[in-house]
């Protein structure tokens, strides 16, 4: 049972250090850190905030702006968990760019249903993220 754990542990490493090779622009200290806090938890928080800016019938622009401001936030998690640097443009910008293409699908995917739904003699819905003209 010990080998299984070691091997696994082996595997682990060897992620983090394709991680940390491949996507040093991502990856301030572990990949892991990076896929669960910025891409499962802020992913998923942004693709909610997207649905909710789309229910309320708000613009892209706005999306963005908010989004901006969310990725401070996850930077702060970053500081405050993993005393990673605070100031770091380029991790922001990375974090930032992995939020807004989280965010922007489900904004796309609620504003083509609503619109299908809502106005259903102009548009008919094509596929999950897009709307046609009648």
């Amino acid at each position: 049972m010990g080998d299984l754990f070691d091997q696994v542990g082996n595997l682990l490493n060897s992620f983090d250090q394709f991680g940390q090779t491949y996507f040093s622009f991502f990856v301030e200290q572990n990949t892991w850190i990076f896929i669960i806090l910025t891409c499962m938890l802020g992913g998923g928080a942004a693709f909610a905030a997207g649905r909710s800016l789309a229910l309320s019938w708000r613009p892209y622009r706005l999306l963005f702006i908010y989004m901006l401001i969310f990725t401070c936030g996850i930077r702060f998690l970053h500081v405050a968990l993993f005393e990673s640097a605070l100031t770091s443009l380029q991790y922001y910008i990375s974090h930032g760019l992995v939020i807004q293409l989280c965010a922007f699908p489900g904004y796309r995917m609620t504003m083509a249903r609503q619109m299908a739904e809502k106005y259903r003699f102009a548009f008919v819905r094509t596929r999950r993220h897009s709307r046609r003209g009648k």
